[in-house]
């Protein structure tokens, strides 16, 4: 029997992979018997921020995680592929539908036990277990590891974006766009104005914050990659506009001739604001990259402001939490096994790793390993040259520790600055990032073989 303890995207696809290999799993999730401040469901794999997986391209770095994950036969990214929605050139889903699946893809596994209950304590020793309780590891067992390394753990506050209802959206001001025409019109766009972008910045500066539960006296430390709309208002003037409100590649051909340049130079917008559809139906919009912290009645009063959400019915607000991570790279090995207890293992983001794909390629390589260990072998590590690998080592390897030094390690989503440089150099960022990846693959397409089929585990 091997444990996991958690069910979100990582210890869904560890559970999966143990199970996969014919060994007995027992997955504990403690939702619903206990909720967790960023939760809505007791489902497995719920995605809280977003419903998106980022590009779907592997001449990005998400989009060749999720190439490597489905050549590795993951069962998050497989189901993904099977519940996904437009969004222009990214993997998005409709999280009910998908997160329903794999609950039940793993409660009819013959091999998967599931336990809804707390876990208050990590097993024994003599336990194979893997760890993947998320950023949100309750108390308690927070507490045991913080017993069990001797740290304290690393934190930042991240957040989740609104989402309106698709009939309260006015289709008369907003238009229907993805950036540069690339792919279908996935998106719905509301364009501004400088005068209206900046009534809205003024909006969000003066906006009321919830306070952030049970943590009132710590200075919130954001993570870089998702910080509060509010945050970014804050950080000057067109912060947002080179950021989620950027306007390039946005046009309402309502407006004229994209062509006709002093017609662009007339009606461009100054800041356009994202939607992305969030199920299969359309009937659910997310503001793209709009977490915030403001209060439920603050978030209605300042986001009706944005042309075309002046009627907007939301089905869901912004939250904030605290995400929690290890100081992963003073106690795991690449293998995703803790150094003084070989037969622990941790995935997600709880290790440090930024992103769902992210989050997916740890619960695999940690369920690998586990599945491994439980039947005498090896674990494996994944090549340097792999997204997979480079995450893995980057956990594990990222020069933060030493005495004094605690506490700069930060999370790390996936990205072609964790590969190694390639033997020639390429100047064309796109031929560079495409070098990347035949590489990545090229390297990974040895262990296929070896690891996928569960006689040859």
């Amino acid at each position: 029997m091997v444990w996991v303890i958690g069910a979100g995207l990582a210890g869904t696809e560890a559970a999966w992979q143990i199970a996969q290999a014919g060994l007995p799993v027992k997955l504990v999730e403690m939702r619903p018997v206990r909720r967790s401040p960023a939760h809505h469901s007791a489902e497995f794999a719920e995605l809280v921020c977003s419903n998106s997986f980022g590009a779907l391209s592997s001449d990005r770095a998400a989009g060749l995680l999720q190439t490597e994950l489905r050549q590795l036969g993951s069962l998050v990214i497989g189901t993904a592929d099977s519940h996904a929605v437009p969004a222009g050139g990214a993997l998005a889903v409709d999280r009910g539908r998908y997160s329903a699946a794999l609950t039940e893809a793993l409660e009819r596994h013959p091999l998967v036990s599931v336990e809804r209950r707390e876990q208050l304590e990590l097993p024994p020793p003599n336990e194979l277990t893997v760890l993947a309780t998320g950023p949100l590891t309750s108390e308690p067992l927070a507490e045991q590891l913080r017993a069990f390394t001797g740290r304290s753990e690393c934190h930042f506050f991240d957040a989740a974006s609104p989402i309106v209802e698709g009939d309260s959206i006015d289709l008369g001001v907003a238009f229907r766009a993805s950036r540069y025409d690339k792919g279908d019109a996935d998106y719905i766009n509301c364009p501004m104005d400088r005068e209206q972008f900046l009534a809205f910045r003024e909006a969000l500066l003066g906006a009321e914050q919830a306070e952030l539960k049970d943590f009132e006296q710590e200075s919130a430390s954001f993570f870089e990659g998702c910080l509060p709309i509010e945050e970014l208002a804050r950080r000057g003037e067109d912060t947002m506009r080179y950021g989620p409100l950027k306007p390039i590649g946005l046009w309402d051909q309502r407006w004229g001739d994209l062509h006709d340049r002093e017609v662009r130079r007339a009606r461009r917008a100054y800041a356009v604001v994202q939607l992305r559809q969030e199920d299969a139906a359309g009937r659910l919009w997310n503001l793209v990259g709009f977490q915030t912290n403001l209060k439920w009645g603050e978030q209605k009063r300042v986001l009706r402001l944005i042309p075309g959400l002046e009627n907007a019915e939301f089905v869901r607000f912004g939250v904030m939490h605290r995400n929690t991570f290890l100081e992963s790279p003073q106690l795991l090995d690449p293998t995703l096994q803790f150094r003084q207890r070989p037969t622990l293992l941790a995935a997600g983001q709880i290790t440090g790793t930024e992103g769902y794909a992210a989050a997916v390629a740890g619960g695999w390589l940690a369920g690998t390993n586990a599945a491994r260990l439980a039947l005498g072998l090896e674990p494996i590590s994944l090549p340097r040259t792999t997204m997979m690998g480079a995450l893995t080592h980057f956990v594990a390897e990222a020069p933060c520790g030493g005495k004094g030094k605690r506490g700069q390690f930060q999370p790390m989503p996936p990205t072609f600055g964790l590969l190694p440089e390639l033997p020639v150099r390429i100047r064309d960022k796109r031929a560079r990032y495409g070098a990347y990846r035949d590489r990545a693959l090229a390297d990974l397409a040895p262990f296929l073989a070896s690891i996928l089929q569960p006689s040859s585990l």
